[in-house]
């Protein structure tokens, strides 16, 4: 894993590619436009009779058919996407109007890592995983199926959530190959790089990502979407393909801050499978998170600006960010400049904080727990999942990318774990919640994802929004970052941005 810079955060970010066969459908919904609607705007439709859930997934797997050759943000279509299209559809007519959840009959696309119970694979990205068996939708699968949502398929993701080498460029994975975000066609960014380009590129209406570090902000800033890094234990990660239990999280990604809003909503929550969602359950705020969606809401809050970090902003992008702090200002919020978070340089440096000696052990122990309770596999530990690859190193440039990281984890024996993760909380108590409390802050703000380091391993939200496009049409986004539990504040500020600014706009693809 590289030394992570101040202009990217850490490499656990890559992605991947589509593969499977697509169904061919010319589609023409009744007068209503898709691309770009958001979630309140398809659920009138669906109430309005002008939209039904069939022709949305047949819209989409449209889109996917035309669009994913290039991007290759989908790496697997659901083969019932239509059947359960049409099951939507016939409950609607059989309930009242408007009585059934905003993602009711909505198409949502989940990352590689995320357990379904289904036809689709699980597979991380990896050949090793190709025909696995879960033994059940994983915690926020079941929670969107709850609420009606329909499982479109599984996003590309960087394989293994970046995490088997260091040599793979993001957005890279053996199943599928290498993820285009859909501006300039260049890399993407962090592990849930298929959902952010599957969103972005209208494949899909919504996306679920994970993030350890970096995997949801990064990819949603490149590809200009929004995405939400919840509270650690605020989503539950059963079903999930682990890396760490204390740093991974499940979060939405959409292309607006409302949809991010909403489909939080649905996908927090207790889990009997993740302990750790017990005690995050407080953090919930009665009534949901829709509440906090306030075009007003940039009014009173104060924003951290860190020195360090804009101090590293590509040159020409510094006169859009000075435009982005003077509507800040105007729309009411109060900006304490020139902030220093202690022990910046070591929470940055991956040997002096341990956080990837932390991950690496924390690793093994995990996946092989995860292997283990899988119905059927072809491996059942890392150990074999190395020897995979070493028998297979022909396919797919697994020889070129190596499997680095997978050696020195399957290395690990959980030696010096306690003090690692001691020094870890050290970091973060000393770094971003006392600079915060000190300051009275409301949220840290960096261009793009570069605070995902200090949010990970203090197991802290963030939200990244729209915020331009570089000379070469490159997109980039700006980050909220806040303690445990900020989210409501979070969402307000960012939806207060998003209204003042709304910079997104759709990709330039033919």
């Amino acid at each position: 894993m590289e030394t992570p810079r101040l202009s990217l955060s850490f490499s656990l970010f890559l992605i991947l590619v589509a593969v499977s066969p697509f169904w061919s459908y010319s589609v023409r919904p009744a007068g209503f436009p898709i691309e770009e609607a958001g979630l309140k705007d398809l659920h009138l439709a669906f109430k309005q009779n002008k939209l039904t859930s069939r022709q949305l997934v047949e819209f989409y797997i449209k889109q996917i058919r035309r669009y994913n050759p290039r991007l290759r943000g989908v790496i697997e279509v659901n083969p019932d996407a239509l059947y359960l299209a049409d099951k939507a559809d016939r409950e609607r007519k059989a309930k009242a109007p408007g009585s059934l959840p905003l993602l009711h009959g909505i198409p949502v696309l989940v990352k590689d890592n995320m357990a379904t119970k289904d036809k689709l694979n699980t597979t991380a990205g990896s050949l090793a995983l190709l025909g696995s068996v879960v033994p059940r939708d994983a915690g926020a699968v079941m929670r969107l199926r709850k609420a009606g949502a329909i499982i479109l398929g599984k996003a590309s993701m960087s394989e293994w959530a970046g995490f088997r080498s260091n040599g793979a460029p993001t957005g890279w994975n053996a199943r599928a190959g290498q993820g285009r975000e859909p501006y300039t066609l260049g890399l993407p960014c962090g592990s849930s790089s298929g959902s952010a380009i599957s969103v972005s590129a209208n494949m899909a209406a919504v996306a679920l990502g994970t993030e350890t570090d970096g995997s949801i902000l990064c990819p949603s800033s490149f590809n200009s979407v929004v995405g939400i890094k919840p509270t650690l234990g605020l989503t539950s990660t059963a079903g999930v393909v682990p890396i760490s239990p204390r740093q991974d999280t499940v979060g939405p990604i959409c292309r607006t801050v409302s949809d991010a809003a909403y489909v939080l909503d649905v996908i927090v929550g207790t889990d009997p499978l993740d302990n750790s969602t017990y005690k995050a359950s407080r953090y919930i705020p009665r009534g949901g998170y829709g509440q906090f969606l306030k075009a007003d809401g940039l009014r009173g809050k104060r924003l951290g600006i860190v020195e360090d970090f804009f101090g590293v902003v590509d040159p020409s992008l510094i006169p859009a960010f000075e435009e982005i702090f003077t509507i800040l200002s105007k729309r009411g919020a109060i900006l304490v400049d020139n902030l220093k978070i202690d022990n910046l340089g070591a929470i940055y440096n991956n040997t002096e904080s341990g956080e990837v000696a932390a991950l690496l052990n924390e690793f093994k122990v995990s996946l092989n727990a995860y292997l283990k309770e899988l119905v059927s596999s072809p491996i059942r530990s890392l150990a074999e999942a190395i020897a995979f690859n070493q028998k297979h190193s022909s396919l797919e440039k697994i020889k070129e990318y190596g499997q680095d990281l997978f050696l020195q984890a399957e290395a690990t024996n959980g030696m010096g774990i306690n003090g690692l993760l001691s020094k870890l909380g050290k970091l973060s108590k000393d770094g971003l919640e006392k600079t915060m409390i000190k300051n009275k802050l409301d949220a840290i703000m960096t261009p793009s994802a570069i605070i995902s380091p200090i949010l990970a391993i203090g197991g802290f939200p963030g939200i990244t929004v729209p915020a331009g496009y570089s000379p070469s049409g490159t997109p980039f986004g700006i980050d909220f970052g806040g303690l445990k539990g900020y989210e409501p504040k979070l969402i307000e500020i960012a939806y207060g941005f998003e209204q003042a600014t709304k910079r997104r706009r759709k990709p330039p693809l033919k």
